[in-house]
């Protein structure tokens, strides 16, 4: 095999390894998104659940997220199975006026 050969061989097999990034999905955002564990909050049966260390894909310019399918089944599967949360964490309610 030809050095040049052995080159080109090298530079495809390393396209496997590399991700291809998606681009930003928001008019006008022009970042790509890339996998990142985030802190996911949801509102579930008039409930508030906050779900820590969800694959996502999340813009790397304006944070914009996208959940795979399967995320969101496995999320909705965890919701239904009421296991007590690993932590508590409090909840603020957001006054325009400021005033409580």
């Amino acid at each position: 095999m030809s050095e040049f050969e052995q080159t080109n061989l090298e530079m495809d097999n390393s396209h496997h390894h590399e991700a291809i990034r998606m681009k930003c999905s928001i008019q006008g955002c022009p970042g790509t998104y890339e996998e990142r564990e985030i802190i996911h909050p949801v509102r579930y049966r008039g409930e508030i659940a906050v779900i820590d260390k969800v694959p996502a894909e999340v813009c790397t310019l304006c944070g914009d997220i996208l959940l795979k399918p399967k995320t969101v089944r496995q999320i909705e599967e965890l919701l239904k199975t009421k296991i007590k949360p690993a932590r508590s964490v409090p909840l603020y309610e957001y006054s325009a006026s400021g005033k409580r």
